[in-house]
């Protein structure tokens, strides 16, 4: 569900950087405030986790679709909606800058698409009130399964109101609504399911990770589970995304059956900026080699796998330091003496 740049306006894709911004700056102030020290290594490995993990696109039966993990409902039961929504909006970025998933000028709606809906919105409302007062692997399945798919209907209908308000009048709103919210329905359960097995593996194996208004126990306790995400998420992005599937995401799949394209075209000045940007920044597009003047069925399929392990690994190292940079950064913040 990463928005393209074409299906974006300037002043919808303006509004909701500025959205976004406030939200981040909410984040900043709460992620401060409550001085979770002990969950800045955290946030680093969860976030390349996430990252990997958004790699790997599941065939959707029946459809010709498929979609992937968004991450955020799991990234706020571990860390905190504040936490978790910096985590995710550290990782669209490096998607977007590096990879060339999602656009740029788009960037503040995938963002609040996938970040505010689900740590703001639905893991605070459904989420909280089923697992606080008893954390039990039934609980958590159900409070999983509704808060994800809750998020994503959110989210895929924010996709439709922005194309809408942007103006793009070939992409008929009703038949675009009526595609997205189905196929993200799907998405959402198995997301709901994934997240659930999880967060049931955790509760089993480290419980106080959970609890995420309380500090966690002695570091060296930890270390077996930040080493083990690392391991999932190298191996991950660096493995397993080779075998994703190939069929369009849930977007690219409502955009092709509304309009015969998978994707729509902008060809104003402010687009052709960004895009120019994007192109010389994102050195791995696509999560794999720059390649020029080459068609891509003569592309050999090892050159394919090892553009698709770099991109993965590297996309793992670049979430992992940037959000280790960040969470340092405002320990720091938090702890400098006010006058």
């Amino acid at each position: 569900m990463h928005m393209a740049d074409a299906l974006t306006s300037p002043e919808v894709g303006g509004a909701l950087w500025a959205a976004t911004a406030v939200v981040t700056a909410y984040s900043v102030k709460k992620v401060r405030q409550e001085g979770a020290d002990d969950r800045v290594p955290l946030m680093g490995v969860l976030g390349a986790f996430v990252f990997a993990a958004q790699m790997i696109n599941f065939t959707i039966p029946g459809t010709g679709s498929s979609g992937h993990l968004g991450g955020g409902l799991l990234l706020a039961a571990l860390l905190g909606p504040a936490a978790g929504f910096l985590t995710m909006a550290a990782i669209l970025t490096i998607q977007a800058l590096f990879f060339a998933d999602g656009g740029l000028l788009a960037l503040g709606c995938n963002i609040f698409n996938l970040g505010f809906y689900t740590c703001f919105v639905t893991y605070p409302l459904i989420y909280q009130p089923l697992v606080r007062r008893k954390l039990t692997k039934g609980r958590i399945m159900v409070g999983s399964l509704l808060a994800a798919v809750c998020g994503l209907q959110l989210g895929s209908l924010s996709v439709v109101l922005e194309t809408l308000f942007s103006g793009l009048s070939d992409l008929p709103f009703r038949t675009f609504f009526l595609l997205m919210q189905p196929i993200h329905l799907a998405i959402g359960l198995v997301e709901g399911l994934v997240t659930a097995a999880v967060l049931n593996f955790i509760f089993q194996a480290r419980p106080e990770l959970l609890e995420t208004g309380k500090p966690l126990a002695q570091h060296r306790i930890l270390r077996p589970v930040l080493t083990g995400f690392i391991v999932v998420a190298l191996l991950v992005g660096g493995v397993l995304a080779w075998f994703a599937s190939a069929q369009p995401d849930g977007l690219e799949w409502s955009l092709l059956q509304a309009t015969g394209e998978e994707a729509v075209f902008n060809n104003s000045a402010v687009h052709r900026w960004f895009a120019a940007l994007q192109e010389r920044l994102a050195f791995l597009p696509d999560y794999n080699f720059k390649r020029k003047n080459t068609v891509p069925e003569q592309v050999s399929s090892n050159l394919v796998d090892l553009g698709t392990s770099a991109a993965g690994i590297a996309g793992v190292g670049l979430t992992l330091g940037m959000l280790l940079l960040t969470g340092f950064g405002l320990r720091r913040a938090a702890h400098r003496p006010r006058n």
